[in-house]
């Protein structure tokens, strides 16, 4: 009994020996890795730490290459949709001359038939040349040897030069813009205060323009409609053609290549105007709300943040250029917007342009409790 005793009693202790050598060992690789990782991250905070840096700025720099591959990729594409636009509007104003035009021809009358070519021709020409003007007339830069009098708001941090008033840096044209509104990739242009006006009228008069084809091609769009789901009918029934029928037997197609051809086209004229009279008519629309108070898009996203917070300090509105307010407007004169829209079909000249219209100094409305102007963004009217 005591010799077993004994056996069991070296065994339990060969195996408490046994565990406690791996727990030593255990330990051991664990302080091993535990050292590892304290000297790399030590390492890796003496070579990139930062104590201004937070976790904002870490993203921004992982996204620095994406912003750059968008920002070069989006001025080619700005060039093809120069194109696209160019081309579909070429293409339904073909369809129109070879489609539309003959038919108001043949079935309206002479007093019905002068108004359409009169103001078709007259949309078609403010179309044109109010892209022309918003594609080639640049938005306007702050000076590159700025004078002593100009009321710089900030420093850009990319152009390193004073920013006046209203003005913002554009990532793809890389510039600062006086009074920017945003980066149009349909312009491959930045809209800013002196192509303002031009693309407001594009949007406007080729809006006009679509509801106009609309409106005039709905007969024949339904007429083209019911004509094409007759071909496709038509189409299906060729295909249970019995087998012992050859082809000599089989009826010759009742709508021919230029038929189909036609109607084809006027479904896709009338498609394609309404869709871009309901976007970019209720992008227009969006714009005029934006023109009735004085701002700009990038304005209005800033004012929505700015606005609460300086609600709270007692602040007003800087650039009181609203709906009561006469002062800037895209149309960058004096004149009225509906001439300067449509009638007034000329380029306005820098002697003409007042002051208030040169893009670097505005109107500031002073506070009432610290009177001292608060250099922000067009901000609206807090009471």
């Amino acid at each position: 009994m005591r010799s077993r005793r004994q056996m069991y009693s070296a065994v339990m202790r060969f195996f408490l020996k046994c565990l406690r050598i791996g727990q030593r060992r255990r330990f051991w690789l664990t302080q091993q890795v535990e050292q590892l990782w304290l000297y790399g991250h030590l390492c890796l905070r003496s070579l990139f730490y930062n104590s201004f840096a937070d976790s904002d700025t870490a993203l921004d720099a992982l996204f620095e290459p994406i912003y750059w591959l968008v920002d070069h990729v989006t001025r080619w594409f700005g060039v093809v949709f120069v194109a696209l636009v160019i081309t579909l509007t070429t293409s339904v104003v073909a369809i129109v001359y070879i489609c539309l035009l003959p038919m108001i021809l043949q079935t309206y009358s002479i007093p019905w038939i002068f108004w359409h070519i009169v103001y078709g021709h007259w949309n078609l020409v403010m179309i044109v040349f109010h892209y022309y003007m918003a594609i080639n007339t640049q938005p306007g830069y702050p000076p590159q040897h700025p004078k002593n009098d100009l009321a710089a708001v900030s420093i850009c941090r990319k152009c390193i030069a004073p920013k006046p008033a209203r003005t913002h840096h554009c990532s793809i044209c890389n510039r600062c813009v006086l009074k920017m509104d945003h980066h149009c990739p349909w312009l491959n242009n930045c809209v800013g205060h002196y192509n303002h006006r031009y693309f407001f009228s594009f949007m406007l008069f080729m809006t006009m323009g679509c509801i106009y084809s609309s409106i005039s091609g709905w007969d024949m769009f339904w007429e083209a409609y019911a004509a094409i789901e007759k071909m496709k009918l038509l189409d299906k029934e060729k295909l249970h053609v019995t087998a012992n029928q050859t082809y000599s037997q089989t009826p010759p197609p009742i709508f021919s290549f230029r038929q189909r051809a036609f109607h084809k086209s006027i479904v896709y004229a009338w498609v394609l105007c309404s869709s871009v009279a309901v976007a970019l008519g209720a992008l227009m629309l969006w714009h005029s709300a934006l023109i009735t108070r004085g701002e700009t898009s990038i304005e209005r996203h800033i004012n929505r943040k700015e606005k609460k917070r300086l609600q709270k300090k007692g602040k007003v509105r800087e650039f009181p250029q609203g709906r009561k307010k006469k002062g800037d407007r895209p149309t960058a004169t004096n004149q009225t917007f509906f001439l300067a829209c449509g009638l007034k079909t000329c380029k306005p000249s820098p002697l003409i342009v007042s002051v208030v219209f040169d893009g670097l100094s505005y109107k500031v409305c002073v506070s009432q409790i610290n009177y001292r102007p608060f250099f922000t963004s067009n901000l609206e009217f807090i009471k």
